[in-house]
């Protein structure tokens, strides 16, 4: 049962994390690295992969959450520059609890939500 519940719960987590790119851009902005270009179609458009990703890891069908794994994996390899941007410049970001340490610290953890997610898009409904 529990094992259930976490396997479902990362399609949300992806929807809800999109819909936030919408909702409170400024706060991805500060991420962005600055050699990118377009910051704000870039936070727009890795919304869209995140809602797209999380609906797709809901879906019945296991071809779709295959599909929306491999653009899942694909979305978090993407945004990995803006969490090394967050690392190397923290004070950028003061109200993280932990400073410098936590934000380098996540970096890995970047791999624990790919296995998730390839763990939720593998799961038998």
């Amino acid at each position: 049962m529990l094992r259930r519940a976490l396997l479902a719960l990362p399609g949300p987590i992806f929807v809800l994390a999109g819909v936030l790119h919408f909702t409170k851009p400024g706060f991805y902005r500060p991420m962005m690295p600055d050699y990118l270009p377009a910051h704000d179609p870039l936070i727009y458009a890795s919304g869209v992969a995140e809602i797209a990703g999380g609906l797709g890891l809901m879906c019945p069908d296991a071809q779709v959450r295959r599909g929306a794994m491999w653009w899942l994996l694909a979305t978090l390899a993407a945004v990995f520059p803006a969490n090394i941007n967050m690392a190397l410049q923290p004070e950028k970001f003061p109200d993280i609890p932990g400073g410098q340490a936590t934000l380098i610290a996540r970096l890995p953890f970047q791999l624990v939500f790919g296995w998730w997610v390839w763990k939720a898009a593998e799961r038998r409904d």
